[in-house]
C-alpha cells in the first residue's frame, strides 16, 4: 500500500517508522528541517508531488489547527478512492467536514501521545477509532493497532468527545491548576517532583492542542465537579473535620481501585 504521512512531527515520525518497512511511504512536510531523521520514505516538501506519488491512504498529522486545511491542500492531487484518516485528538468539526469532502475517511485517536508514553512499548497504552467511516479503513488501524498491542476502543464522534472531555479536560486542567500555583522548591518531596514532571511534560505540547481540549464543549461540565471538589476540601480542611476527612478520602479510594 501506498501510504502519505503529512506531517513529521513527532506522530507524523513515528507512524512513517511504523509502517515504512511494510508499505511504500512518502511524508509531506514545508520545513525540510523536521524532515532530517526521516529514513526509508520519501520525502516531499509540495503538495504538487502528491499526484506522482498516488497514496492509496492519508494519515494526517499535522498540528491540530491545521488538519482540515492539510486535507484541503491535499485534495486536488489524490484519486477518488483515496482514503483520508487524522490522527486528532480533538474531532470537532471533522464529522461535518468528512461528510462533505467526497473520500472515504477513518478516524482515530492514539491516546499515548510522545510525550509520555514509552513508544517502543506500547502494551499498556489506549486508541480510539471512530465506528463512524469507511471499513477497509477501520480494518487497516485495527490491524495496526492490534500488532502494537494497544488496547482499542470504538466510539462515535460524539462518544470520542465525551471520552476526552473526561479523560483528558480534568487532567489537562488539574495539571495546569497545580502549575499555575507554584514557587520555587529547593528541597521538593517525591510527590511534588513527579507532578512538576507531569506539568512540564503537558506545557510541551501544542498550545492550540491544549485549549482545543479545554475548550470541549463537554469539558466545562468536568471542570464544574473539579471545582465542586475542591470547595469540598476547602470546607473539610477549614473546620478540621477528622471525620469527615476520613470519608471524602475512603470515598476516593473507592473511585480509583
Amino acid at each position: 500500500m501506498k501510504i502519505l504521512i503529512l506531517g513529521a512531527g513527532k506522530m507524523g515520525s513515528f507512524f512513517t517508522d511504523l509502517l515504512s518497512f511494510d508499505h511504500v511511504v512518502a511524508v509531506l512536510e514545508k520545513d525540510p528541517l523536521r524532515m532530517r531523521f526521516i529514513y526509508n520514505a520519501i520525502r516531499m516538501q509540495s503538495p504538487e508531488e502528491i499526484k506522482g506519488f498516488d497514496p492509496d491512504l492519508i494519515i494526517n498529522c499535522v498540528t491540530l489547527n491545521y488538519t482540515i486545511d492539510a486535507f484541503k491542500l491535499a485534495f486536488p492531487y489524490l484519486k477518488p478512492n483515496c482514503i483520508i484518516s487524522d490522527i486528532a485528538s480533538v474531532k470537532t468539526n471533522l464529522k461535518e467536514f468528512y461528510a462533505t469532502c467526497g473520500f472515504p475517511y477513518v478516524s482515530t485517536h492514539p491516546m499515548f501521545g510522545p510525550t509520555f508514553a514509552n513508544l517502543a512499548n506500547l502494551a499498556k497504552e489506549n486508541t480510539i477509532i471512530i465506528s463512524e467511516g469507511d471499513y477497509l479503513g477501520r480494518i487497516f488501524f485495527k490491524d495496526l493497532y492490534d500488532r502494537l498491542k494497544l488496547n482499542v476502543f470504538e466510539y462515535t464522534f460524539e462518544e470520542h468527545d465525551r471520552v476526552v472531555a473526561y479523560s483528558l479536560g480534568i487532567p489537562f486542567a488539574s495539571t495546569l491548576v497545580f502549575a499555575a500555583t507554584m514557587v520555587h522548591q529547593d528541597a521538593p518531596g517525591t510527590t511534588f517532583k513527579r507532578h512538576m514532571k507531569i506539568a512540564r511534560g503537558l506545557l510541551s505540547e501544542d498550545d492550540y492542542l491544549l485549549t482545543e481540549i479545554l475548550f470541549n464543549p463537554r469539558t466545562p461540565n468536568q471542570i464544574a465537579r473539579i471545582r465542586e471538589q475542591l470547595t469540598t476540601l476547602q470546607e473539610i480542611i477549614a473546620a478540621k473535620d477528622t471525620e469527615r476527612m476520613k470519608e471524602f478520602l475512603e470515598n476516593i479510594r473507592e473511585k480509583i481501585k
